[in-house]
């Protein structure tokens, strides 16, 4: 288990952020349908959202591997590179999912959605980015980093339904 992952099982504030409005919670880690890396590289889900939605690493090693999201309705995509860097996503931008242009417009619109649920948001972010030791990237940057790993490298991660040998949809086309 990395450092980041213990300290977000010590850390109840910043795991109570990152599970709404992050959609990122580490006790839900089993994805509903039997699924693989077309590649054939290993597959490990560690945390999921209330919607049904799950975080995989791909391949190899600790915490630093790539992340994958499979969502409940047949779309993935390859989403950071490590776990810090996908905190740092669900910090800065936990309206990820509906960010489809990639846009700092449409961010800010997704944005004042979330303040309105939400007024204390950024002062709650920033308490759970110290509490875990990062520091957060600007909306702008967090946005164009996701949109480089799922449109770049996120192209070798293809995620398979197995009983159908069917490929996940992409998730994030932009």
């Amino acid at each position: 288990m990395s450092s980041l992952t213990t300290a977000l099982r010590e850390q109840g504030e910043a795991a109570r952020f990152l599970a709404w409005p992050g959609g990122f919670d580490l006790d839900r880690g089993d994805h509903a349908e039997e699924v693989h890396l077309a590649s054939g590289a290993a597959l490990e889900g560690f945390a999921g959202d209330g919607a049904g939605g799950t975080f995989f690493f791909c391949g190899e090693g600790g915490a630093e591997r790539p992340v994958l999201y499979a969502d409940s309705e047949g779309g993935a995509a390859l989403v950071a590179i490590g776990l810090a860097e996908l905190l740092r996503l669900l910090l800065v931008a936990p309206w990820w999912r509906d960010c489809k242009a990639f846009t700092a417009e449409e961010s800010r619109e997704l944005a004042a959605e979330y303040l309105d649920d939400m007024p204390d948001l950024a002062a709650r972010r920033d308490r759970a980015a110290t509490a875990l030791g990062l520091t957060l990237p600007t909306e702008g940057e967090v946005l164009a980093r996701l949109q480089e790993v799922a449109r770049g490298i996120g192209k070798d991660y293809v995620l398979i339904f197995t009983p159908e040998g069917e490929p996940y949809a992409p998730l994030l086309t932009g």
